[in-house]
């Protein structure tokens, strides 16, 4: 996968395949923060990258903040979306799950705290086009 890659896909199944391919390049210790707004399928596209590393049961971790996933690597998948100041997210060590080597850590709503972000990350950003469409662009950012 040739990066940054800007695309139109048009249903779940072509979600499922950019996810499937954005996975191969996925190592241990990355950061990968998703925009986008609700309903645009930033869960479902973090599930189907999971699903790849052999974990089928996530969740939006919308009301937990977080959630953690083993599988053939430790994913730590947060959601922004309920946080209402920075200070929530130094309380539940978020430091600790950034500076975690061993894991893979995607952030939902990621835009509502970038300054708490790594500068070394992906970037993913999901827009709606119409009901089924959407256009992602991954970036890589450092």
């Amino acid at each position: 996968m040739e990066l940054p890659l800007k695309i139109i896909v048009a249903d779940e199944t072509q979600t499922k395949k950019l996810a499937k391919e954005f996975s191969g390049i996925l190592k241990p210790g990355d950061v990968i923060s998703l925009i986008g707004d609700l309903g645009t399928g930033k869960t479902f596209f973090v599930k189907n990258i999971v699903a790849m590393f052999g974990q089928s049961n996530s969740s939006s971790p919308t009301f937990a903040i977080v959630n953690v996933y083993e599988g053939k690597y430790k994913v730590n998948h947060f959601d922004f979306y309920r946080i209402k100041k920075l200070g929530e997210l130094y309380d539940i060590g978020f430091d600790d799950y950034l500076n975690d080597d061993e894991a893979i850590t995607f952030i939902e709503w990621a835009d509502m705290f970038e300054e708490i972000l790594p500068k070394n990350r992906f970037e993913v950003t999901i827009d709606f086009i119409d009901i089924t469409k959407r256009e992602i662009t991954i970036s890589k950012l450092s």
